[in-house]
């Protein structure tokens, strides 16, 4: 029997996912990420959603929902525009409609919330990942900037949005 659930995510259980994500993810950047994600959620500047299969925590994506938290935040975020990132899914649950419920639920949650548009970025050269943005109806191209990693890393990254039914 699987039993999947969508919800927004404990603090427990952020704790559980980013050290699954450190243990996975060498770079020094993802304690650093970790700590500013607990404290965001924590400040109400974003709201975290698990996709929980049997227990497990296979899925996740974060609604941005304060301008001070996000880089190049001019017409990505404001009071009826949140800025979506951390679209992650354990690989062995990709492509199998996991991440699209979760994705569905988080859009019904913003809009009870009323949100009117989410926006997300995208690095060019990830091409795979903007075909499967542009399926869930980001069509509108936002601008282009760079961003900057906390190691030092920078980025070119392409914001698209999406109006909300």
């Amino acid at each position: 029997m699987i039993d999947y659930i969508c919800k927004i995510a404990s603090i427990d259980e952020m704790e559980t996912k980013w050290n699954y994500e450190i243990k996975k993810n060498k770079s020094p950047n993802w304690k650093i990420w970790k700590a500013e994600a607990i404290e965001c959620v924590r400040n109400e500047q974003s709201i975290a959603y698990y996709g929980i299969l049997n227990g497990e925590i296979i899925c996740e994506t974060t609604a941005m929902i304060d301008k001070r938290i996000v880089q190049n935040s001019e017409k990505l975020v404001d009071e009826k525009t949140a800025y979506l990132c951390a679209f992650r899914t354990i690989e062995k649950y990709q492509g199998k409609g996991f991440f699209s419920k979760l994705f569905r639920f988080m859009i019904d949650d913003l809009k009870s919330k009323g949100y009117e548009k989410v926006t997300l970025g995208v690095e060019p050269a990830e091409a795979e990942n903007l075909k499967i943005y542009q399926h869930l109806g980001f069509s509108e191209f936002i601008k282009s900037a760079q961003e900057t990693y906390p190691d030092g890393t920078v980025i070119d990254v392409n914001y698209y949005g999406m109006e909300l039914d």
